[in-house]
């Protein structure tokens, strides 16, 4: 217990004391990957880069939900990982080993006994383990192939005991492992993109044709260039978008009927017109290759509602709504 006697430090206190701590623990570990754990670091990614399998990740407590972190992280950049609980695998979820796959054991002190089972199974496998540990004397120190030494940086914890810097400094690695394998495959935005097609980069990096596939089907508002006014009043109103596309008789888009291109034709022989009196000659159109990110770019600054997507040959093949961007997060 605390003494009476001894000062009751601030929460802004110990929490500043507390990142003070860590930075020092991570300027420790680029000096490190600047010295003696340089040459493991690359090892450690050239073990990686040749996988044909997953990277398969385990620790146990703090270790393990950082690892299960630095494994989502591979799999979002390109290189296939999962975590496995050390408990888990002694009870059979070692099958998820397999020979193709490496191993990332994580433990601070490098005795986890949880973890022997699994250095065990690696080893008779042929699995090749990194290990990311403070001590390369430990247990899993000397099962690993790679070692990639933590620097004996002070836990920030005002006792020395929670894990803090370590899991820190444990993580800041795992991270800078991943970037690494990343860029040293060419692994780009599109690729990420592909990765995270809920997150609004993953769908502005979505093709027109990957949105439309998602879009539930309905009919297209199209009319015919012969239409007559009158009707083509009610088949703007009817389809709800502000708009209807005017195809020829071969089906291919020649025009766009808006609400402006309606207002802008009312005089006293309106009646008399057809669609393809009214309408706005070759509007903008957008293809089925184009990427949303610039969709949402042309209707941004050309200021329009919405555009039909053509096929190859002028057909049109759907429509996009700059609402239903908006109430779908791609904005």
């Amino acid at each position: 217990m605390r003494s009476p006697d001894t000062p009751r430090q601030s929460g802004l206190s110990v929490g500043q004391d507390t990142l003070r701590t860590e930075r020092v623990g991570l300027d420790a570990l680029i000096a490190a990957l600047e010295g003696p754990l340089g040459p493991p670091f690359e090892a450690a990614v050239e073990t990686v880069l040749g996988l044909s399998g997953h990277v398969v990740i385990t620790g146990i407590g703090k270790s393990g939900h950082i690892g299960a972190k630095i494994a989502a992280t591979l799999a979002s950049t390109g290189q296939p990982s999962f975590f496995l609980h050390p408990s888990e695998a002694s009870h059979g979820d070692l099958g998820m080993l397999t020979r193709e796959c490496g191993l990332l054991a994580i433990s601070n002190s490098g005795e986890s006994r949880e973890m022997r089972d699994v250095l065990v199974f690696a080893r008779r496998e042929g699995v090749p383990i990194i290990a990311i540990t403070r001590d390369p004397q430990s247990t899993l120190g000397r099962a690993a192939d790679v070692v990639l030494q933590l620097p004996d940086a002070p836990e920030a914890c005002p006792n020395g005991l929670a894990p803090t810097t370590s899991t820190t400094l444990t993580l800041a690695l795992g991270d800078a492992l991943a970037m690494a394998v990343m860029a040293r495959r060419g692994f780009g935005r599109e690729d990420f993109g592909l990765r995270h097609p809920g997150g609004k980069l993953g769908l502005r990096l979505q093709r027109v044709s990957d949105y439309l596939s998602g879009q539930p089907p309905v009919p297209l508002p199209l009319v015919a260039e012969v239409l007559d006014a009158r009707s083509l009043l009610w088949a703007v109103s009817e389809g709800r978008r502000g708009c209807v596309g005017v195809v020829d008789a071969e089906g291919r888009l020649v025009g766009m009927v808006t609400d402006g291109d309606l207002r802008r034709a009312l005089d006293e022989r309106f009646f008399d017109k057809t669609a393809s009196e009214v309408m706005t000659r070759a509007p903008l159109t957008l293809r089925t290759d184009m990427r949303m990110s610039e969709v949402i770019e042309i209707f941004s600054s050309r200021r329009i509602s919405n555009a039909f997507v053509v096929a190859e040959g002028g057909a049109p093949v759907g429509i996009i709504d700059f609402k239903d961007l908006a109430a779908q997060g791609y904005l």
